[in-house]
């Protein structure tokens, strides 16, 4: 069996990727650059791989590096939850709830404020990761709206929350879609999703006649709408509870729908799955 990376391989992949040099990065972590470089050769024996491009320009993470190093926040991330976690547990029981960072924004409020006798640690991540510590046992829940284009590991269930959908978000001063079959035509359309379906939300507004700009999260994508006084195309829960007076919602010019979805374990927290009745009203979901 293969020998398992250290926190210090973790770290010096981290270094690396985030100053650019393995002499930078080795300077950072106190130690010599030739043990640097050989832990990194190590490594990539490891991963019978190569995991940084390196020159006289500096080092540059290979695809094989990146995900590495996207490993590497992943652990490291937990590591660094260890004691705090503990302390915790220490002082008494509270829930660790996770969710995705589009709507993280709209999602973590609303469980405050309905849900104020419980204690949450929020936690953010792609839907994989959290369903992961699901899985492992450091989360209690997560809100993700992959669960039904994945394989759930083991030890882990799906209740669906409700479906989204894609409406058009109208700004004030906007004109609303036109007629035929390219109503968006000529016309800039921010948009965004949280489920994988980009791509093909992208090549239904293109065939629209719309410009497609994808906002990297849904809060994102209305503040580009708002400050352009523009269209936008994005899940009716991003609204739900911040649509300003004189803005309005009207329907896509197709139909896309989403799921969000509950991860536990079988033996889900009872106050949260009372409480998804009143979510799934609170962000219009049907």
């Amino acid at each position: 069996m293969a020998s398992l990376p250290s926190v210090e391989d973790l770290r010096l992949v981290q270094a690396i990727r985030r100053t650019g040099a393995v002499g930078t990065a080795a300077r950072e972590l106190r130690i010599s650059q030739p043990s640097a470089s050989q832990r990194l050769a190590r490594l990539e024996r490891m991963c019978d791989t190569k995991l940084f491009e390196r020159d006289t320009r500096g080092a540059r993470p290979t695809p094989a590096g990146a995900e590495l190093c996207r490993r590497a926040d992943h652990i490291l991330g937990h590591l660094e939850e260890v004691y705090a976690a503990t302390r915790s547990a220490a002082a008494g029981h509270r829930l660790v709830i996770g969710t995705f960072a589009s709507i993280a924004p709209i999602l973590f409020p609303v469980l405050d404020a309905d849900l104020p006798d419980l204690d949450i640690e929020q936690q953010v991540d792609h839907g994989h990761f959290l369903v992961e510590r699901i899985a492992e046992g450091t989360m209690d829940a997560a809100f993700i709206a992959i669960a039904d284009q994945m394989t759930l590991p083991r030890g882990t269930t799906a209740r669906r929350v409700g479906r989204d959908e894609l409406v058009l978000f109208v700004p004030p001063g906007a004109s609303p879609p036109g007629r035929g079959k390219q109503p968006l035509k000529d016309r800039p359309i921010p948009f965004s999703t949280y489920d994988r379906g980009a791509e093909d939300i992208h090549t239904r507004l293109v065939a629209l006649g719309a410009i497609p700009r994808r906002g990297v999260t849904l809060s994102t994508t209305v503040a580009m709408a708002r400050r352009r006084t523009q269209l936008a195309l994005v899940p009716r829960s991003a609204l739900a509870t911040e649509l300003r007076p004189g803005e309005r919602l009207v329907p896509a010019p197709f139909r896309y729908r989403l799921t969000l979805s509950l991860v536990t374990t079988p033996t889900p927290p009872q106050p949260l799955i009372r409480y998804l009745p009143s979510l799934r009203t609170t962000l219009n979901l049907l």
